[in-house]
């Protein structure tokens, strides 16, 4: 069918169905404030172009300008292209990381809200690493990278621009003659399997001529059939129109702050930290541990919502090790819950927090998060005589009975090297 220029319309095209199957993603923000790489403890080092240049009145928003002028002194945001040289960067060895982590697809942080591009654009000339800095167009050595593998190439894009000229003077035209046509340039170029659009807050859809552009995206572009927009396309429309559904660190981010979602499948954004961008002054403790990591994803999942994680690499192209390790071990842990994740639905609330469901096929997923022990009555999931369960990473038999009219299942005696997963286990339920 062919979409008009209407919300109406335009909301009526389903989410592909690969993005719901998809599960985990992983988002990479990396640009010229990976060079920096600072923000105060708890925000995001991305807006560092936002604050340095000139003290804000705000004390956090201070800090980026107050260390600007300390380490950098005589130097402004722009004046960052010389150092972000992404000497040690290679596609390859990143998208074998997020394969490795079970991610099914990827988001490159295109352009962020500085206007830098990652790619080479011609509505952003030597503001670009094809033109300046590094020279490479990271969106197509990674785009070639994860040809033939699991992981779809997707993008990130900033729909407005701190500092640009044109936006500055005039929103709408800015949307005209700038942010559409290089959305274009830049689906046409790289055909992005996800487009993540953000920065929308300031200006209801209309000024950004947001269905404008949709309607093109879904009728005419080459990714007509597969791409998956997200909701941040104006001031109004985050939970109500667009694609997938967005959330960031567990908040929706409405413009009026109330939490409407429609019935689509939602996608919860988040760093492994507290930044999107590197945040050199982080410590471990304020990174995710393995069990929290895995906690928050089996819970996400359980609601029907992908979880699309961040990295953020530093200025030479490394991701930073305690970001690859999470990675390694979310990889190790679908290794062997995986089955329970891709291509699962939500299955039912789960009253207890130590447990939650999936569906997929004829099969019933509870995911345990304390270490299968003596007897577990499963809040949602009715009894049936002829259940079956079967713990996933291991060969020892559970047995099922009726407690109260709900599924109990009754473990052996298990030591932690009877199981091959770790953190969260997961009992395959049949017959139910």
């Amino acid at each position: 069918m062919r979409y008009e220029n209407d919300w109406t319309s335009l909301n009526a095209r389903p989410v592909p169905g690969w993005f719901e199957d998809a599960k985990l993603g992983i988002f990479i923000h990396w640009g010229l404030y990976s060079v920096p790489a600072f923000a105060p403890k708890g925000c995001y080092a991305e807006w560092y172009g936002c604050h340095c240049d000139a003290p804000k009145d705000s004390p956090i928003d201070r800090q980026y300008y107050d260390f600007q002028q300390k380490h950098y002194p005589g130097r402004t945001y722009a004046d960052f292209v010389a150092d972000f040289r992404a000497e040690c960067f290679d596609a390859a060895e990143w998208i074998d990381l997020f394969e490795r982590s079970g991610a099914r697809y990827m988001n490159l942080v295109s352009k962020h809200h500085d206007g830098f591009c990652m790619y080479r654009s011609k509505y952003a000339p030597n503001w670009n690493s094809f033109d300046v800095g590094p020279h490479r167009d990271f969106c197509r050595e990674l785009a070639d990278a994860c040809a033939g593998t699991p992981v779809r190439f997707g993008v990130y894009h900033s729909v407005y621009e701190w500092f640009h000229p044109l936006y500055l003077e005039s929103p709408e035209r800015y949307a005209t003659e700038h942010l559409i046509p290089m959305l274009k340039e830049l689906v046409t170029a790289y055909e992005p399997n996800t487009l993540f659009t953000d920065g929308e807050w300031e200006h209801p859809s209309a000024v950004w001529h947001s269905t404008d552009f949709l309607q093109w995206l879904y009728n005419d572009s080459p990714v007509r059939d597969v791409i998956v927009p997200n909701d941040r396309w104006g001031s109004e429309t985050r939970g109500r129109l667009g694609g997938n559904l967005t959330t960031e660190y567990g908040w929706i981010g409405a413009a009026d702050g109330s939490e409407v979602m429609i019935d689509r499948v939602a996608e919860e954004c988040r760093g492994i930290g507290a930044s999107f961008g590197f945040n050199r002054f982080e410590k471990p403790e304020d990174y995710l541990s393995p069990k929290a990591l895995i906690d928050m994803f089996v819970d996400l999942i359980a609601r029907g919502s992908n979880l699309l994680l961040n990295v953020g690499p530093t200025a030479d192209g490394r991701i930073p090790v305690i970001m690859q390790e999470r990675l390694e071990q979310l990889g190790a842990w679908l290794a062997v819950n995986g089955e329970a994740v891709y291509g699962s639905r939500k299955y039912a609330e789960s009253a207890d927090p130590d447990v939650a469901y999936t569906k997929k096929n004829v099969a019933v997923y509870a995911f345990l998060k304390t270490f299968p022990h003596g007897e577990k009555t499963l809040d949602a999931v009715p009894y049936a005589p002829g259940a079956r369960a079967a713990l996933l990473g291991c060969d020892a038999p559970v047995e099922t009975f009726d407690a109260g009219g709900r599924l109990a299942l009754r473990f052996p005696a298990l030591v932690p090297s009877d199981l091959r997963g770790a953190y969260t286990w997961c009992v395959r339920l049949t017959g139910v």
